[in-house]
């Protein structure tokens, strides 16, 4: 059955977000994007408001439909939330990786360490997102990946205005994955190796919310380490 036109209109919203075409504080001008793909208005505010209320976009009175900009308590609920999601789609898929998969992603890993060392910042973050993916990859919960690919997308959206904050972090996470891949190997229970990815995913949000308290010249949240 095709889409229809206002699943259309979200489709083509939600992936220029994503993909950085339409970056933080973009005005989404609902007559221009009827002139650009023929869409009449009526799908373009509901695809607004349904991104809206997903946190992708900010409806502003007098202004207009805005992109969301990051901020660092959407970044703290994204890497909580995904922390959550990610330790229990990686126990899950565990058990079913394969040697080849494991090999996939410590080939990921080493490709990340390969772009650090040469200050390829964004390939690093592609790289890591899809070392994830793979030690996801075995997941046979529907509804747990469409979670997983939305606070993925959205971390990705965020990470290209604040994630690199944290001197230090990004060769932490290297050997965190490294890590993580020998603890699958080793046959783990699955508890273990979910507090381990989730764990990973919490150190990533207590090094940059440390280091971004630091310059502002105070202590981070307590709430960091609850």
């Amino acid at each position: 059955m095709a889409a229809s036109k206002a699943e259309q209109a979200y489709t083509v919203l939600k992936a220029r977000i994503t993909d950085g075409t339409y970056g933080p504080g973009y005005r989404l001008v609902i007559d221009q994007l009827v002139r650009e793909h023929g869409i009449s208005s009526g799908p373009w505010r509901e695809s607004l408001r349904r991104l809206e209320a997903e946190g992708w976009v900010e409806i502003v009175p007098n202004v207009g439909a805005l992109v969301r900009t990051f901020d660092a308590q959407a970044f703290e609920r994204t890497i909580r939330l995904l922390a959550r999601l990610e330790g229990l789609a990686t126990a899950v898929s565990a058990p079913h990786l394969t040697a080849d998969d494991l090999a996939e992603a410590r080939a990921f890993n080493a490709q990340m360490a390969d772009a650090l060392a040469g200050f390829d910042t964004n390939l690093f973050g592609r790289l890591n997102r899809r070392f994830h993916e793979v030690l996801c990859s075995k997941c046979d919960d529907p509804r747990l990946n469409d979670l997983l690919a939305t606070e993925w997308a959205r971390l990705d959206f965020i990470r290209r205005s604040a994630y690199w904050h944290a001197p230090g972090r990004a060769q932490a996470s290297v050997a965190e994955h490294e890590n993580l891949v020998a603890l699958i190997e080793s046959g783990a229970e699955p508890d273990e190796i979910e507090a381990a990815a989730r764990d990973h995913e919490v150190n990533t949000l207590i090094a940059v919310t440390t280091y971004d308290a630091a310059l502002a010249g105070h202590s981070p949240s307590e709430s960091l380490l609850a």
